[in-house]
């Protein structure tokens, strides 16, 4: 089943990439595994998943020595800056940087490991109470403050989009943020590439690639409806 539910996504990937012309290849499939149990993983394994993304640091910890070692991690959930730590040498891509502090965090902990670490600024676009990351406006002060942190790399932004039922409500949240993107490319700033936009989830991704979509984050639509752990 999951690798049926995974081919149907690469397909939908490709068929949003043809309606715009863009190349299937620019755009990596996180596979969200979170709740996930070990032998769901593998079953996605099999299918040639190799990213799959966490949202909390114990997960990562848990499944990382059960699984093989080609497996790019993300952390894409929020970051304590007290586990960082944990995963600062197990990850690939952190998703979730949106504070200074964090981003501090985050390179003290690469310097001591002997790592660089690329990141994402996590932007709330659509400014809901609920959610973590910055304000659209607060991305750029933010960037001059941590792009000369020597163990990190500045990859680009992330979103996480409201709940909507059409998805079509959130074309204009992922093209503000692809707009965002390409205004602070142009700036050239040292350290700073924006070369990936990550957004666009199970309910969106299909919009998400249309809009310029570099990483989605396909949970549910992959290994079907969550599981809490207790």
């Amino acid at each position: 089943m999951i690798a049926e539910n995974l081919q149907q996504v690469r397909n939908n990937i490709v068929r949003a990439c043809q309606a715009v012309g863009r190349d299937p290849e620019e755009v990596t499939l996180v596979a969200v595994s979170k709740t996930k149990p070990v032998e769901l993983l593998k079953e996605a394994y099999d299918a040639d998943a190799r990213v799959f993304g966490e949202n909390k640091v114990q997960e990562i910890m848990e499944k990382y020595d059960k699984l093989p070692d080609d497996i790019q991690w993300h952390m894409i959930g929020h970051l304590q800056r007290n586990k960082v730590k944990y995963i600062v040498d197990k990850v690939s891509l952190i998703h979730s940087v949106d504070s200074v502090r964090l981003a501090e965090t985050i390179e003290q902990e690469a310097a001591r490991h002997n790592v660089r670490i690329p990141v994402l600024i996590e932007v709330n676009v659509a400014e809901e109470e609920s959610k973590f990351g910055v304000k659209m406006e607060e991305v750029l002060p933010l960037l001059q403050q941590i792009c000369e942190f020597p163990h990190l790399e500045i990859r680009g932004l992330m979103t996480i989009a409201p709940y909507v039922e059409n998805p079509e409500d959130n074309r204009e949240i992922f093209r503000q943020l692809k707009k965002l993107s390409v205004d602070i490319a142009a700036k050239n700033i040292n350290n700073i590439t924006m070369s990936v936009l990550s957004m666009g989830m199970t309910g969106d991704y299909e919009v998400a690639v249309q809009e310029g979509a570099t990483m989605v984050r396909v949970g549910t639509g992959i290994f079907g409806e969550r599981e809490y752990l207790r």
